[in-house]
């Protein structure tokens, strides 16, 4: 999408912004590794998705379509404790890598946030930076701009966004067999810091399609709402090769 669609927001209200929670499990005494929390959310985010009750006809079905059929904006909070345990019992789901842990939530105006999730803060989402070695040649591959500084949380809505990217283009080239066998896998990934190199021959620039065709990568592009300039491509999603030659 051009810079200057992502920017114009002039139509919204934001009282009446449709948008998916997510929750980050920051615990004070034991926090998890940021990749790992980064992969949960990922996951977690798509997980929401492609959910049975999701499907036409199940209970999730309006929520989740009425979202995807316009932005698909998100927004993360931290949750330790009992708070944590309480956003449990809202409808959603919670996934777990490595000891980290995240649970996405069904989408929903703001308006009609509960107070489990309005009372959670957004900000202090911040970790340090991880090594967690060289992405797994199986699962997808999230690469981060290395140019661009990222929250945790801001990190979290934008590798949930390129999961939903990849498997809206499987879907659409009509590999939706693929797509099942990763949810069935728990849809697993790795996210890693780009290294300038992998960045730059990776980076789709302004041929989308040539870029996933010949590299299997998808661009996020942010809109600029929190924290970036509107436009920025945050994450390069990249389905795995099987034959290797990628």
């Amino acid at each position: 999408m051009p810079t200057e669609l992502t920017a114009d927001t002039s139509d919204e209200d934001p009282e009446q912004v449709v948008l998916m929670p997510m929750v980050l499990r920051i615990e004070r005494a034991e926090p998890p590794r940021r990749s790992a929390l980064l992969e949960a959310a990922a996951a977690a985010a798509l997980a929401v998705c492609l959910d049975e009750r999701a499907e036409p006809g199940g209970e999730w079905h309006e929520s989740v379509h009425h979202w995807t059929s316009g932005r698909i904006r998100k927004v993360s909070r931290r949750a330790r404790g009992a708070h944590w345990a309480a956003v449990q019992e809202l409808p959603g789901r919670t996934v777990e890598v490595d000891g980290a842990e995240v649970r996405a939530f069904l989408p929903s105006r703001v308006a009609d946030m509960p107070k489990e999730l309005t009372r959670l803060q957004i900000s202090g989402s911040e970790l340090d930076a991880d090594e967690p070695g060289p992405p797994a040649e199986s699962a997808p591959a999230l690469w981060l701009n290395p140019d661009v500084a990222m929250s945790a949380g801001k990190s979290a809505a934008q590798v949930g966004h390129a999961t939903m990217f990849l498997a809206a283009l499987l879907h659409g080239e009509g590999r939706a067999d693929e797509v099942a066998r990763w949810s069935a896998a728990g849809l697993p990934c790795s996210v890693r810091v780009a290294d300038g190199a992998t960045w730059r021959r990776l980076l789709p620039g302004d041929d989308a399609e040539t870029a996933w065709r010949r590299n299997g990568v998808a661009a996020v592009r942010d809109a600029g709402f929190t924290e970036i300039d509107p436009g920025t491509v945050t994450v390069l999603a990249q389905w795995p090769d099987p034959s290797g030659t990628r």
